[in-house]
């Protein structure tokens, strides 16, 4: 394998990838019924999985998909959120980047998972082309959690954007498919 030196690259951990991001719930943030508008949290969201991406691959990075984002509570104005990101895996030019979205209420000191999600980002060079991502060191047993699983949601939105095959998705299969004998 003939690398060139700018290729050569050390894996990172996963904890170094991780970002936290604090926003105050304003006024301006809000529908007419008090509650956080989808549309700012996932802004804010982008931009906590941006800035944990360009930790892990030291340049810029562009946002390639969002999976499913789910409210599971509202968030008041007046409240505060906490968005935790951290880079899951990494494949060759692209990673995937797991959110968590805690809704805190400071007054009541009370804090809830509000959302979850997961972003993919492409690393780009200084050209906007796509560049090589430094792999993944998952220490943890739930980094080790995230990476294992992350094949499979990574085949799945391949799927879905039409850019793979489902007979293709050999992660997905082992899940669907029974062996014969079976």
């Amino acid at each position: 394998m003939d690398l060139k030196i700018n290729e050569i690259m050390e894996a990172k951990t996963a904890s170094a990838s991780y970002t936290t991001m604090n926003e105050l719930v304003l006024p301006n943030d809000t529908n007419t019924f008090g509650d956080l508008m989808g549309g700012r949290l996932m802004y804010w969201m982008d931009i906590a999985a941006y800035l944990s991406a360009a930790k892990h691959c030291n340049s810029g990075a562009m946002t390639a998909s969002v999976d499913n984002i789910s409210f599971k509570t509202p968030i008041k104005l007046g409240n505060v959120i906490c968005i935790e990101a951290k880079v899951t895996r990494a494949f060759t030019t692209s990673m995937e980047i797991h959110l968590k979205v805690w809704n805190q209420n400071t007054i009541e000191q009370t804090r809830v998972l509000s959302n979850e999600a997961y972003f993919t980002f492409v690393a780009l060079d200084t050209q906007k082309q796509p560049k090589k991502v430094p792999a993944i060191i998952a220490e943890t047993e739930e980094e080790k959690k995230y990476f294992a699983s992350a094949l499979r949601r990574r085949q799945l939105r391949l799927i879905l954007a039409g850019k793979m095959k489902p007979d293709d998705a050999t992660e997905l299969k082992a899940l669907f498919v029974k062996e014969e004998g079976e």
